[in-house]
């Protein structure tokens, strides 16, 4: 394996950690700690508990990962509430 590869793995968020950190649980019963992508972070993609993910992990420590992609559900239909910040 190159230096470069990345473990591609999916998963189930568990618990939401401060600083932007996740407990992840794998699809083989293995708990990890990931955090956000930066363009997750940039694009202000939000996590939940029950989420099901897409991380990226090096083969050099299997404890820690990066998500990387976060799977729409089957009832989201898209149309979010906004807020009316216009003032009159």
């Amino acid at each position: 394996m190159a230096k470069e590869d990345l473990l591609t793995i999916e998963g189930f968020i568990g618990e939401i950690l401060p600083d932007g950190l996740f407990v992840v649980r794998l699809d083989n019963a293995h708990k990890i700690i990931a955090y956000t992508a930066g363009k997750m972070r940039k694009f202000r993609i939000r996590s939940v508990v029950g989420d099901r993910v897409h991380l990226e992990m090096t083969p050099y420590d299997l404890t820690k990962g990066r998500i990387v992609f976060r799977e729409r559900d089957a009832n989201h239909t898209g149309l979010a509430k906004r807020r009316n910040n216009f003032r009159k």
